[in-house]
């Protein structure tokens, strides 16, 4: 499916210069939606996934139907304070500052096969401290999965050694 159909590109937002690719028409059309979430579905059972991670919000919103798909349990990876028990913690650097993310301490138990989904591959930076995360607890990343790849800020560098699904690149 040409998913680019259903990405609107939305110019000088959120700031002057920058385009926005929305994905929000391709989650409008429950063919489009589906046919993404399927693609991601296969490549976790090439895998042999037994996990679905995805940070906030974004991951949820593919992580959790693929995880349905497969019958297997989703980890929500979230920022600061939105999980209600003992958690881990990875700090990691944006162009400007810091930004933490948080998982459960028991998430992931030791050698689970994990697929880490997100809608947005861009600088890598959220990518790879939910790697770090996972990792942190014995988590085997089993591979990655995007919607889009923004392939001029070279995030996939930092992400080398990775098994990498992505159905739009820009």
């Amino acid at each position: 499916m040409d998913y680019k159909k259903y990405i609107a590109n939305v110019p000088d937002y959120p700031i002057e210069g920058i385009l926005f690719r929305d994905i929000t028409p391709l989650m409008n059309d429950g063919k489009a939606f589906k046919s993404a979430c399927d693609e991601m579905t296969r490549f976790a059972e090439e895998l042999n996934v037994n996990v679905v991670a995805g940070p906030e919000s974004r991951g949820f919103i593919f992580g959790c139907p693929v995880a349905s798909n497969l019958e297997i349990g989703f980890v929500p990876i979230r920022k600061p304070n939105k999980l209600p028990r003992e958690t881990i913690s990875v700090s990691y650097s944006l162009e400007y500052g810091e930004n933490v993310l948080c998982m459960h301490k028991d998430a992931i138990k030791k050698g689970d096969r994990v697929l880490i989904i997100d809608d947005l591959l861009a600088t890598g930076g959220t990518i790879k401290a939910s790697i770090d995360l996972v990792e942190s607890l014995g988590g085997i990343v089993a591979g990655l999965a995007f919607l889009v790849e923004l392939t001029e800020l070279k995030g996939r560098e930092k992400l080398e050694g990775y098994n990498i699904l992505v159905l739009e690149k820009y």
